[in-house]
């Protein structure tokens, strides 16, 4: 199976290396590219938690000066590998929660004191979920600092465009909503919305399975769950099922 995977890097690359190992042939080509913004020290006084919801969250803090102080707060993270990154980065006292920002809220509010406790979160520029006003709602103090942007891709490679209208490409890895909504876009801008009809979008969540509809008759088909070992499971099932 020739799959395209269309996450920024370094975890395109990645992907790919995982995807050829399970025997599948995999190219990347990411949609949009991580451009951090950096933290400053002084967003860190008076925090006593960190909360970070993305790996590029925390990549982003690579280089500053915040970095050091950074380390030495608890941090919650949501699912385990943003958790995993945060280890990776010495991260001294790392909280795994659940694998969305809606179930990682109750179990900061249990764990904090929220007349003594004041929470970072830093995060993209664009928000799936206002983790801190729903934590806000249960009297806890969090205030969001944005440290990094996604740039996202005004066209699709020449070798990707000629791969499709060669009907060479098997499927398309979706692992967000922006991802989903940029390869439609694209998809449309290049005129291929005939040519991917025979592609299977592997997407990783209903909610990214939705930013497809404006392509009518594609074969669109979901993880059992938000995770890369979920993600991996379909794509094994997808070639499975096309012999």
């Amino acid at each position: 199976m020739h799959l395209l995977v269309t996450r920024p890097e370094p975890d395109s690359l990645k992907l790919v290396g995982l995807l050829q190992k399970r025997g599948h042939s995999a190219q990347a080509a990411p949609l949009s590219a991580f451009v951090p913004l950096g933290l400053e020290p002084d967003a860190l006084e008076g925090v006593t938690a960190l909360i970070a919801t993305s790996r590029n969250a925390l990549r982003a803090l690579v280089g500053t000066d915040a970095l050091e102080a950074a380390r030495a707060l608890p941090i919650f993270t949501v699912g385990g590998a943003t958790a995993e990154e945060a280890r990776r980065m010495n991260f001294m006292r790392v909280v795994k929660g659940p694998g969305t920002g809606a179930e990682l809220v109750p179990l900061i509010a249990s764990m904090v004191d929220a007349a003594e406790d004041r929470l970072l979160h830093v995060a993209g520029q664009r928000l799936a979920y206002d983790l801190a006003g729903e934590l806000a709602h249960l009297g806890v103090r969090v205030e969001t600092r944005t440290v990094y942007r996604m740039q996202h891709a005004t066209a699709l490679p020449r070798d990707v465009v000629q791969t499709i209208n060669s009907g060479l490409l098997d499927g398309v890895i979706l692992m967000s909503p922006d991802a989903a909504t940029i390869w439609t876009r694209l998809v449309v801008r290049h005129g291929l919305e005939r040519a991917v009809r025979g592609v299977a979008h592997l997407c990783l969540s209903d909610a990214v399975a939705r930013r497809l509809s404006p392509l009518p008759g594609i074969d669109v088909e979901r993880a059992a769950g938000p995770t890369l070992e979920e993600m991996l499971a379909l794509v094994d099932l997808a070639a499975a099922n096309r012999g």
